[in-house]
C-alpha cells in the first residue's frame, strides 16, 4: 500500500513523490505492459535485453568498485 502525505497544501510535491514511488516499485511499467497484448516473441526479446542491461550495469559497478574505471563525480547536494 502506497501512502503519500500532502504537507502544507503542496500537491505538486506530493504528486512528484507518488510518481517516484510508483516508478521505484515498477507499477508504472507493469501498467504500461498490461495496456496491450505482448506477443511471446516480443516478451522474450524484451526480457533478454533487460538481462543484458542488468549484466552490463553490474559489471560496470564491479569495475568501478575495483578501480578499473573511474566513477562519475557526484554533484554536491543543495
Amino acid at each position: 500500500m502506497v501512502e503519500i502525505y500532502v504537507r502544507q497544501n503542496n500537491v505538486d510535491q506530493a504528486l512528484r513523490a507518488l510518481k517516484k514511488k510508483l516508478q521505484n516499485e515498477g507499477i508504472l511499467r507493469e501498467m504500461k505492459a498490461r495496456q496491450a497484448f505482448e506477443k511471446p516473441s516480443e516478451r522474450r526479446v524484451r526480457e533478454k535485453a533487460e538481462g543484458i542491461r542488468r549484466a552490463r550495469k553490474l559489471a560496470r559497478k564491479r569495475a568501478q568498485m575495483e578501480g578499473l574505471i573511474p566513477s562519475k563525480p557526484r554533484k554536491p547536494r543543495r
